[in-house]
């Protein structure tokens, strides 16, 4: 197998990576959420990073992250399934996980599915640790977990400007 190219998404892109979230993630929920207008209108987020990972010119894989102060996190990541378990998620998590790092932030945080231990294992396998369960976070009728990922932990200079700054009354 040729090795991914993981880029970044492009606007042509969004409709392929709207039905594999329709197909792959979404499966069993009410309507459509990432549908290609969200998908593209999430490209144009200036917070927002949605890499793809291209074989011989197909999309394999993709991932949606977005970037907040101190936290990304990962929104949806999906594999076609004839390519699964051959280290295209786990190229795309590492991409977004550097992007985070050179960012600054200080941790990864993501939701997947209760009924989903494959998904628990692979984040397991990254790195990430279970935080708590979310009753009706999928379409208010599915659990998902709460899993995150330290990238730095607070240091005393970060916790003295932290703290100065929660002090000042203007």
């Amino acid at each position: 197998m040729a090795a991914p190219l993981i880029r970044l998404a492009r606007n042509s892109d969004a409709h392929c990576i709207a039905v594999m979230s329709r197909c792959l993630i979404e499966v069993g929920l009410r309507g459509w959420s990432w549908d290609p207008a969200r998908v593209t209108r999430a490209m144009r987020h200036r917070e927002v990073c949605i890499v793809v990972a291209e074989i011989n010119k197909h999309i394999e894989g993709f991932a949606i992250a977005e970037f907040g102060d101190t936290r990304m996190h990962l929104s949806l990541l999906a594999v076609n399934a004839t390519q699964q378990r051959k280290g295209i998620g786990r190229a795309l998590v590492e991409w977004l996980e550097q992007s985070a790092r050179t960012a600054g932030m200080a941790d990864i945080q993501l939701e997947l599915r209760a009924n989903n231990p494959g998904a628990r294992f692979f984040y397991a396998a990254l790195g990430f640790e279970f935080v708590r369960a979310v009753p009706g976070y999928y379409s208010g009728i599915e659990t998902a977990l709460r899993m995150q990922k330290t990238l730095r932990t607070a240091t005393a200079e970060n916790l003295e400007y932290q703290f100065s700054f929660k002090n000042i009354h203007l």
